[in-house]
């Protein structure tokens, strides 16, 4: 039966009213970023990790006592933030729609991290000292003996790997979970960032949500290459970004880090010094030149592009729903 044009406007709206949390959020994103001066999400996220790594992370096994604090957090991340639309949507349905475009809006990290990554050459372009403190504030490793080379590396890797860590992963997790999914995977990654090492301290007690985190992150890492790769005109790369992205130490980071390093034709890697250990990460590419302002420029574009594909494929991923 065909479809009719009041079927066809009724539909309309509802597509308009699937995105509608999800665009306003992305937009705020884009005119604000992260507000400094508003509490954040990922703090308190932040603050309850320490909490229970504080309290758990001693004795004897560290392993299974860290591992239910993951699930514990994950878990309950998932739960509350389900709850919480719930009787906001119940109360009201304009209290439903803004705390769904709020949690969103902290879930996005697109235009925070562009930010850096710009603050990070500029700095570095009024003296090497200043560019290492700035990129000290986005990346983990000790950045006081970085060259000016390094420096921009170092800021255009961590472009690359939180493009996929801070966009299209949380995006990925939206499509696939709704909001709920998509505040759980923050609170996944951020574990990660905070115990997930293979230092003394957190070898066992992060080990479970350092692998939960590669899980989470395994077809969005992929996917961000992919994006990145077209977003460039590329796609003739991916031969490249397979090659060299599964040599990295992390299963997921090395491939939107190899997508940049294809597009740029550069080279990523090296020695890294995390908590007084040098780790050798495998060179990704081989054409060790130096990187200008040139790069940011194209690796900013390219990572503007990335995000608004996802965002795009998000919104289409919910429209074939809307006619059953």
């Amino acid at each position: 039966m065909p479809i009719s044009t009041n079927d066809t406007f009724h539909l309309l709206l509802a597509a308009i009213a699937a995105c509608a949390p999800l665009l306003t959020a992305w937009l705020a994103d884009r005119l604000w970023g992260d507000p400094p001066a508003l509490p954040h999400l990922i703090v308190g996220f932040g603050k309850a990790i320490a909490t229970g790594e504080h309290r758990l992370n001693k004795g004897s096994l560290r392993l299974l006592k860290g591992s239910l604090l993951a699930l514990f957090l994950v878990l309950g991340t998932y739960c509350l933030t389900a709850a919480a639309l719930h009787l906001a949507s119940v109360l009201s349905p304009l209290a439903g729609f803004l705390l769904q475009v709020l949690l969103i809006f902290y879930c996005l990290a697109g235009t925070t991290l562009r930010r850096e990554v710009r603050a990070v050459f500029a700095a570095c372009e009024r003296s090497v000292d200043e560019g290492r403190r700035q990129v000290g504030r986005i990346v983990g490793r000790d950045t006081s003996s970085l060259s000016g080379q390094e420096v921009r590396t170092a800021a255009l890797e961590t472009l690359a790997e939180n493009l996929s860590d801070g966009v299209v992963a949380p995006l990925f997790w939206y499509a696939l979970l709704g909001v709920p999914g998509m505040v759980a995977y923050k609170m996944v990654n951020t574990l990660d960032s905070m115990i997930g090492y293979r230092n003394e301290r957190y070898r066992l007690f992060g080990r479970f949500a350092a692998r939960l985190d590669d899980v989470a992150n395994f077809l969005p890492a992929r996917l961000t290459a992919l994006l990145m790769l077209f977003a460039a005109r590329r796609v003739g790369l991916w031969s490249f970004v397979r090659r060299y992205g599964r040599q990295h130490l992390s299963p997921n980071s090395g491939y939107p880090e190899a997508a940049l390093a294809g597009i740029l034709d550069c080279r990523f890697g090296g020695p890294h010094n995390y908590f007084g250990q040098e780790v050798w990460k495998p060179f990704i590419g081989s054409n060790e030149r130096p990187l200008d302002t040139d790069d940011l420029t194209r690796s900013v574009v390219i990572a503007r592009r990335t995000e608004a594909a996802m965002l795009i494929l998000c919104c289409l991923w919910t429209l074939p729903w809307l006619w059953f």
